[in-house]
């Protein structure tokens, strides 16, 4: 029984982050190959907050958004003046150096070591599997009614034709920064919901792969 309810935590946390994902790779046709790194971001935020600042659950998810959120508009702003093989390379190139970061920066992330002893913010699977459900209902009923949203659609008109959703006035530069800004924000609390789930992070969780 524990071992199904690990899995459905597991498949909640992976929800968050494939649909915010989904809002920059589905809806804008940007293939983002740094996601993981805002994941990585999210689940460091928290487990440095949680444990050394003693934040309590929710401001620390909540930082953890509105740091990574930050992050990804600052990675955003280079990254988005370029289209097709060069975002790619570049999010890829962003994707490294925070790997690299989080892998060296022993003093501050532990690197390989690792962060242990993240607090849980309940103290059974049923609960923590009831918390994931509810923070999906928030992020996912969020998610979808972007989707549907006159934002969601000009991000559609975007990917079929970017000169002919431009020539409409549409500026795409400015809605590609606010969806991967959004998808860079939401990223980050299913970081920290892994962070604080298997209470130890390290590295090697947030790498290319993943």
């Amino acid at each position: 029984m524990n071992y199904i309810l690990h899995i459905l935590i597991m498949i909640g946390i992976y929800l968050i982050l494939i649909y915010s994902l989904n809002l920059v790779v589905g809806f804008g046709g940007l293939l983002s190959l740094c996601h993981a790194a805002f994941y990585g971001i999210g689940a460091y935020t928290y487990a440095i907050l949680s444990l050394h600042v003693k934040f309590p659950f929710v401001p620390a998810v909540i930082s953890a958004l509105l740091i990574t959120g930050f992050i990804a508009f600052i990675t955003g702003i280079p990254a988005l003046r370029f289209r097709g093989d060069m975002f790619v390379v570049v999010t890829l190139g962003f994707q490294i150096i925070i790997f690299t970061i989080l892998y060296n920066w022993v003093s501050f992330t532990r690197g390989p070591y690792g962060i242990p002893g993240i607090p849980q913010p309940v103290d059974s699977l049923p609960e923590f599997l009831l918390l994931i459900f509810v923070i999906n209902v928030i992020f996912l009923s969020y998610l979808f009614l972007l989707y549907k949203s006159p934002f969601g659609l000009v991000l559609k008109s975007l990917r079929e034709d970017e000169r002919a959703s431009e020539a409409l006035g549409k500026n795409a530069f400015k809605y590609f920064l606010y969806s991967f800004t959004i998808a860079g924000g939401i990223s980050g609390v299913s970081g920290a919901l892994f962070a604080c789930y298997t209470t130890y992070i390290d590295p090697t969780s947030f790498t290319l792969e993943e």
